[in-house]
């Protein structure tokens, strides 16, 4: 190869690796969602006929826990009863528990009887498409977020015992200071 190709080749192959790393430096990857993060927005449905949206500003200055699971997923079977007696605890003080299914779409009707099978009171929300795993970073189901009231997460987790001492601790002391703040104190 003479001394010319040699430059031009050598001139390539460095325009290209500057144009690269570049381009990597200018992906913008958001930032990781972890505990202390603003939880993101999401857009899911209702599993009744009407199928309304609903998003999280739906739920200005209340304490969520927020879960993400399927019906199929036996992890999911087993966390469910213990958040529905978190949730017969603490619902009436304030405690939010919202669980969106990914199912897929036209599942409502097996949605709506798994909700009734482990008697469930809390809202149960549907994203056919599973938007919500990308927009919370999820790798699996179930997932959990629990949000207090300034819409910070201060739990993520996968299954847990949502009626441990721990966890009911964590939600009593976010209600009372979400209640706080809303009396003005």
């Amino acid at each position: 190869m003479s001394t010319g190709r040699s430059l031009a080749a050598g001139t390539a192959i460095v325009a290209i690796g500057s144009l690269t790393a570049y381009a990597i430096s200018a992906v913008r990857l958001p930032p990781l969602l972890e505990q202390g993060s603003p939880a993101p927005d999401f857009e899911v449905r209702t599993i009744d006929a009407a199928g309304a949206t609903r998003r999280l500003g739906d739920f200005p200055g209340e304490v969520m826990l927020l879960n993400v699971w399927a019906t199929w997923c036996i992890p999911c079977q087993r966390e469910m009863p213990r958040m529905q007696r978190l949730y017969r605890e603490f619902g009436g003080h304030g405690l939010r528990v919202v669980a969106v299914s990914i199912d897929d779409g036209g599942a409502q009707a097996s949605i709506r009887e798994f909700a009734d099978e482990f008697g469930l009171t809390f809202d149960i929300l549907h994203d056919p498409m599973g938007t919500i795993m990308q927009t919370y970073q999820m790798v699996g189901v179930p997932q959990s977020f629990l949000i207090d009231s300034d819409g910070i997460i201060r739990k993520k987790t996968f299954e847990t015992d949502w009626y441990s001492d721990e966890n009911r601790a964590l939600v009593a002391e976010l209600l009372e200071r979400g209640s706080g703040r809303r009396a003005g104190g």
